[in-house]
């Protein structure tokens, strides 16, 4: 039996939760709108403002659970939102905003420019500091990840005990040992 399956989700006032045709989810809230298709044999229902996952059969529980995960992410998006943080460390790297577009200039011969998904919100309140924010949770990891990947964190090399590249805040890199060069 899927644990997090059975356990229910409560709908907070404001939340609007509807099921439409073809199984298609949509949960509306202060933050916006998401969508999503729930799959065959997981039925949903909203009872006392609290929604309730059930499947059909015994074969479907890694599905229950990461269907009530999905709808959990929605919910919560939609009232509060979701942000990843990521700190740029190396002499010289920066980022900042240009209209919509981020630019990051991090030690190639030309700055990289990334255009946000629809429904993201990027800030820059540091040059060292990106902060990417949105309702879907998906989204907001997905874009975060594509920006760490523009300067991995260098594991090698260390300016002053600091590694260079992109890293989410909280991350710990940790530094290897580089060749020894012993001789025989």
């Amino acid at each position: 039996m899927s644990r997090i399956g059975r356990m229910e989700i409560t709908v907070p006032s404001g939340v609007e939760v509807k099921m439409g045709d073809e199984r298609l989810l949509t949960v509306k809230g202060p933050k916006g709108t998401l969508h999503q298709v729930l799959p065959e044999g997981i039925d949903m229902n909203l009872e006392n403002g609290k929604l309730h996952f059930t499947r059909q059969n015994d074969g479907q529980s890694a599905l229950h659970g990461m269907t009530r995960a999905l709808v959990n992410n929605m919910v919560t998006g939609v009232t509060q939102g979701f942000q990843k943080t990521l700190i740029i460390q190396g002499v010289g790297y920066r980022a900042n905003k240009d209209g919509k577009k981020l630019v990051l200039n991090v030690g190639y011969s030309h700055p990289v420019e990334m255009i946000p998904y629809e429904g993201l919100e990027i800030e820059v309140p540091e040059p060292t500091k990106v902060i990417v924010k949105g309702a879907d949770k998906q989204k907001v990891g997905e874009f975060a990840a594509k920006i760490r990947a523009v300067r991995l964190p260098s594991v090698y090399k260390s300016d002053r005990g600091i590694n260079k590249g992109i890293i989410y805040e909280g991350e710990v890199v940790r530094s290897k040992a580089g060749k020894t060069g012993a001789k025989k």
